[in-house]
């Protein structure tokens, strides 16, 4: 019953870093050092880049966006070494137009035996060309 509450406390920990995520560091002590991640545009493996794949997030999500919200709608094991989270990334660009951007995905994260994450794989519900062109829209009611 042990290894189930140190899942708990795995999802516990995610559901309370990831709604936050663009506006403080998250808790690095649920991952392993050799954590690899994975998303539609970056790659890499290591705990010290993934500090900074989150680091980057705040500063762009500062720099570019007048709002930006990313909604949890669910963590839930769905395996014994699988944690997945439901989200919706959305906010408002920095440009006159203020341009919207929204758009879904899921996480996966991935339990070594001593239930770290050593993997952590997002999958977004669009190819990143597509919400990239957000960024051109204007709001049709302006």
């Amino acid at each position: 019953m042990k290894s189930q509450l140190q899942v708990e406390q795995v999802i516990n920990t995610l559901k309370s870093d990831l709604p936050t995520l663009f506006k403080k560091d998250i808790s690095y002590d649920i991952y392993t050092q050799d954590i690899y991640f994975q998303d539609p545009v970056n790659k890499f493996k290591w705990k010290f880049n993934y500090r900074i794949i989150f680091w980057t997030l705040r500063f762009h999500a500062r720099l570019f966006f007048t709002q930006i919200y990313f909604d949890l709608h669910e963590v839930s094991q769905t395996a014994e070494d699988t944690i997945l989270a439901q989200w919706t990334v959305r906010g408002v660009l920095r440009v006159p137009w203020k341009a919207p951007l929204f758009f879904n995905g899921y996480s996966t994260y991935k339990l070594n035996q001593n239930n770290l994450i050593y993997q952590h794989i997002d999958t977004w519900d669009r190819p990143p060309g597509e919400i990239l062109q957000q960024f051109w829209q204007r709001e049709e009611n302006n």
